[in-house]
């Protein structure tokens, strides 16, 4: 299933250009127009699934390991020692995993958290440890409900 007037579905039908470094019947993976770092990679499904809780757990396992072998070229390639695999979903609504090179450390750091710039890092404030309890708690129901 696809939708029109998604970015990633057109894409993925061969309707938009894209720098195609895996593609298989159900996934394809494509340099990002905005990278954080030169690699930069999307790994999108070919199928329609707006969030990355609603894909089916065997397309999610086929992503991950599609970001694993990425990840590994990378650090091959870029002489970096990590990868970043995340979800973010926040400018197309379509699931897609980002696989970036990581040159610094902050390279998918909020700039949020860079309040001395990017050499440092505020953290954000530790819970108390009964807040984190609760919140442990909360998710450990909602896991099972």
């Amino acid at each position: 299933m696809a939708s029109e007037d998604c970015l990633f579905c057109r894409i993925a039908a061969g309707g938009l250009p894209a720098h195609v470094l895996h593609e298989d019947d159900h996934i394809l993976a494509f340099l990002d127009l905005y990278p954080v770092r030169p690699g930069h990679t999307l790994v999108i499904p070919k199928a329609h699934h707006v969030w990355f809780e609603d894909l089916p757990p065997d397309l999610a396992t086929r992503i991950t390991t599609c970001a694993q072998g990425l990840a590994r070229a990378m650090k091959r390639l870029y002489g970096v020692p990590r990868v970043s695999m995340l979800y973010t979903g926040i400018h197309v609504a379509h699931a897609h995993a980002h696989v970036v090179p990581m040159h610094h450390v902050h390279d998918v750091t909020s700039l949020a958290y860079l309040g001395e710039g990017p050499e440092g890092f505020t953290a954000p404030p530790q819970l108390p440890p009964e807040e984190m309890a609760r919140i442990a708690g909360d998710l450990k129901a909602a896991l099972r409900a």
